[in-house]
Order: structure tokens, then C-alpha cells, then sequence
């Protein structure tokens, strides 16, 4: 009997293969809304040295599928020259128990957190978006940006960093990655660059209350992806903002406990719980804000990694 089938981060690139795990994903939260399957809470471990050990496990029913990610989440490695995220994914079949596959953790992660990006976007964003902004510099930017132009197409992009030197980097690497195709620009401050986009992406790790993005600089009918901070209260974006807006999560239970603006917004009876709508609620719909401002809170569950990799294993499938 062959051992499990290792899928590393080479394996996992490509716009056809990026938009096989958006299906999935899609496949995973309607299931998930629905109840027919579950995410459980991830297990955090922090230790003295200042990271954290995280474990999530859960499985996906309806493909006989399973999967239990360990990641370490290492803030200092950035300035060390290492990555952020190490980890790894072991892939179960859940008729016999086997483990059938093992993937890049942190590569996963990037990949499906850019593919539940590319998802609300496709499901909220109107066709014609096409100015992208994008707050952040590293990995999940780079996994952003290349999942939500699989899905709306950019002709425009802005991006912000608080190191200069990694956004020029940055921008050179979407240049590169569009065939010089796209507009690139370096911006100097967070306003300049989500100012009058139609796409905003923010990727940061602030662990500031203090939101990076004010409610007045985004455009009427924007579309925003927010995937950053570092803990519970963090925010990246102006709570204000989702008071009128449609606020789309990936489960509202999640979403209430880890999502720091939608805790704040909360909190200040700026919307109430029954606001939130799922992911999965979405499928189906285009175009499901109508025109109104739109604000996908990502929080990152352990059944977008199942999916993910289910995905992923079904195309490396000899």
C-alpha cells in the first residue's frame, strides 16, 4: 500500500487550480450554512518565545475527507528572512482512516485564504471591478492578489506598506506577475491607495485598535476583503463602515468571537448579529450586494483548509 502523496507549494499554483478551490470552498460554505457540515474551533497555544501553535481539524462529510493542519505563527521571523507561517496538512480518508495526503501548511493557508477572498469577491464585487487596492506587503497580499484577479480581472493597482523598501518589492512582483500587463502604484499612505478603488484588500498585521482604513475614504459600492490583525480586537478597517454596508463572514459564530470588527461594530450597536450573512448563504447569488458597499470579514476556518486540500488532492490525482 503506497504511503500518503506529498503536495508542495509548486503543486499548488496556477489559476486553474486556484479556481478549482474557490468551487470547492463555495461547495464547503453552502454545507456549512446549511448545517450539513461543521468547523470546529482551532486550538491556540501561545508560548513565552512570543508565537503561537495552532491546530484545526475538522471534516467534509460529503467528499469522505478530513484534515488536521499544525502551523506555528512566529511574528519576529519576517525581519529573520523567514516565513511567517510554517506548517503542515496530513489529509485522512474517512471510510478507511488513511492518511492519504500531506501539504504545505503554509502554503494551504495562503492559497485557500486568497481562494475565500476570490469567492466573496466574486459573489459581492460587480463585474466591471476593476481598481484594486491592496494594504500589506507579504505573503496573504500575494495570495490575494492573485485570487481575486482570477476572478475580477484588475486594471489598476495601489498598494500600501508601512516598509517602503518591501512595498516596492511587492509592487515589482504584481508587475512581474501580470506580464507588465497591470498599473502599478507605490502609495504613501493608506487614503491614497484605497481612495476610489473598487477592489480593497487588507492584509496587515497591526495589533491596533485603531483602524488603518476610515470609513470616509472608501468609494460607495467598494468592495473590501479584510484578512488581517493579529488577535481579536485588532482592526483593520473602520468599524463605522459596516453599519450600512453588507457584511458577509464565513460563519457568525467565528466571526463574533475573532473578527475585531465585526466585535466592535458589535459592540457599538452599529449593526446587530442577524446583519451578518454567511458565505454560504451567497452561493448562487451575483452580485449580492446590489450596489451597496460590501465588507467580507475573514477569520480563517479549519473546513476551508479541508476543502481546500480536497481540491488540491483531486487535481494531482494521476
Amino acid at each position: 500500500m503506497s504511503g500518503p502523496v506529498f503536495i508542495g507549494p509548486g503543486d499548488m499554483g496556477g489559476t486553474e487550480r486556484l479556481l478549482r478551490v474557490v468551487d470547492a470552498l463555495a461547495e464547503a460554505f453552502a454545507d456549512l450554512s446549511a448545517g450539513r457540515t461543521a468547523s470546529p474551533p482551532r486550538t491556540i497555544v501561545p508560548h513565552e518565545r512570543g508565537g503561537e501553535l495552532l491546530a484545526a481539524a475538522s471534516v467534509w462529510e460529503r467528499h469522505g475527507v478530513g484534515s488536521v493542519k499544525i502551523t506555528t505563527l512566529t511574528p519576529g521571523n519576517p525581519e529573520r528572512g523567514l516565513p511567517l507561517i510554517h506548517g503542515v496538512v496530513a489529509v485522512t480518508d474517512l471510510a478507511t482512516g488513511r492518511i492519504t495526503a500531506l501539504l504545505d501548511g503554509a502554503e494551504l493557508t495562503a492559497v485557500r485564504t486568497g481562494a475565500v477572498a476570490a469567492l466573496a469577491t466574486r459573489l459581492c464585487a460587480p463585474e466591471d471591478a476593476a481598481d484594486l487596492a491592496v494594504l500589506g506587503a507579504g505573503v496573504q497580499a500575494r495570495a490575494l492578489v492573485r485570487a481575486v484577479s482570477a476572478v475580477r480581472p484588475p486594471r489598476t493597482v495601489r498598494v500600501f506598506s508601512r516598509t517602503r523598501e518591501r512595498t516596492m518589492e511587492f509592487a515589482r512582483w504584481v508587475r512581474d506577475a501580470s506580464d507588465g500587463g497591470l498599473r502599478v502604484t507605490v502609495c504613501d499612505t493608506a487614503e491614497e491607495a484605497v481612495t476610489d478603488a473598487s477592489v480593497i484588500c487588507t492584509t496587515t498585521s497591526t495589533g491596533a485598535r485603531e483602524p488603518l482604513v476610515e470609513a470616509g475614504w472608501v468609494a460607495p459600492g467598494a468592495h473590501l476583503n479584510v484578512i488581517g490583525g493579529t488577535h481579536e480586537d485588532a482592526l483593520e478597517v473602520d468599524p463605522a463602515l459596516l453599519a450600512d454596508a453588507l457584511v458577509v463572514v464565513e460563519e457568525r459564530r467565528a466571526a463574533c468571537e475573532e473578527a475585531g470588527e465585526v466585535r466592535a461594530a458589535l459592540a457599538g450597536g452599529l449593526i446587530a448579529p442577524g446583519a451578518l450573512r454567511e458565505l454560504g448563504e451567497l452561493v448562487g447569488s451575483t452580485a449580492a450586494a446590489g450596489g451597496r458597499t460590501s465588507v467580507f470579514r475573514g477569520v480563517g476556518l479549519a473546513i476551508e483548509d479541508t476543502a481546500a486540500a480536497a481540491a488540491l488532492c483531486a487535481g494531482a490525482a494521476p
